[in-house]
């Protein structure tokens, strides 16, 4: 269903019991909300949550920004290169208020929100900027952009970002599955029927290949969140792969260090994805770092 938030039109996915105990999934970069696999939302609504998944501004069915242009991503990443400031069509501060008036729209005072990579960084503002509205949060291979962090290999920027663009949907399945190789989880293999089969379905539901490079700006634009993470005060959990290398587990560990009283899974073998096989791992640690709070889900 699309519903009006913060000006603009989300497309939102609710699963769950009425009565469940709300859960906010905000996606990454370039991902819809189908980036949330299916089994799981699942897992977490057996685990008594009532699931909530948006497509962010510009990715999947919400509102996009073609109409700002679309960013030259060679000009950007050399002014990030050389600390030069970036003008960005929108903010992540103005996508944690998408998230917000997901909430206001839905009638709920206050969620659970979890967030991977870019979705991680719109969290840390709306748990920041919005702590009445957060009872807890779980931050998935995500940083605070902090400059003395590791980044992505030389090999990892190219596929991203210099790397020749896609034409068409086919091409960029092709790229992203050559990423995918790229960031994906060693002791975690995915199955290359069902990668296919998820980024053409995601090609299928949407193709936005100008948001991408305006929700990269965002983040590069952002910056060095770090001042905003002593702000935090819901009890948050830090989940990263060993062998993140685009967001390398250094992140994690500044993370789970700069944020009052976070708990932190590091997990051996896990890449910049959610295995499959993780999943019920996932949905039993988000579940617990709900139990942190005296409004819990229950089975």
């Amino acid at each position: 269903m699309r519903i009006r938030s913060n000006g603009i039109e989300i497309e939102v996915d609710v699963q769950g019991r009425a009565d469940g105990v709300p859960l906010v999934l905000v996606m990454g970069l370039a991902m819809q909300l189908i980036g949330w696999p299916q089994e799981l939302v699942a897992h977490l609504v057996d685990r008594g949550f009532r699931v909530i998944r948006f497509d962010n501004r510009d990715s999947g069915l919400s509102d996009g920004f073609d109409h700002l242009g679309t960013p030259d991503m060679k000009a950007v990443a050399l002014r990030r290169l050389l600390r030069l400031p970036i003008a960005a069509p929108y903010s992540l501060a103005d996508m944690a208020r998408d998230a917000i008036g997901v909430l206001d729209a839905l009638g709920i005072p206050s969620a659970h929100f979890c967030g991977a990579s870019m979705g991680g960084m719109i969290v840390q503002h709306i748990a920041a900027h919005h702590a009445e509205r957060v009872r807890t949060v779980t931050l998935m291979m995500s940083s605070s952009g902090a400059k003395h962090l590791p980044g992505p290999s030389l090999r990892v920027l190219r596929a991203m970002y210099f790397s020749r663009r896609a034409r068409n949907p086919q091409a960029v399945i092709e790229r992203r599955l050559r990423l995918k190789r790229l960031i994906g989880s060693p002791a975690y293999p995915t199955d290359p029927e069902r990668a296919r089969a998820r980024l053409e379905a995601s090609s299928s539901r949407a193709w936005r290949p100008g948001g991408a490079a305006r929700q990269t700006t965002a983040i590069l634009a952002d910056g060095d969140r770090t001042p905003l993470l002593s702000a935090i005060r819901a009890p948050t959990l830090v989940i990263h792969g060993c062998a993140d290398v685009l967001v390398p587990v250094a992140a994690g560990h500044d993370l789970a260090a700069r944020i009052p009283h976070a708990r932190a899974q590091f997990i051996e073998g896990m890449g910049h994805e959610l295995p499959l096989q993780l999943l019920e791992r996932f949905a039993d640690l988000i579940a617990a770092n709900a139990r942190r709070t005296s409004d819990q889900p229950t089975h």
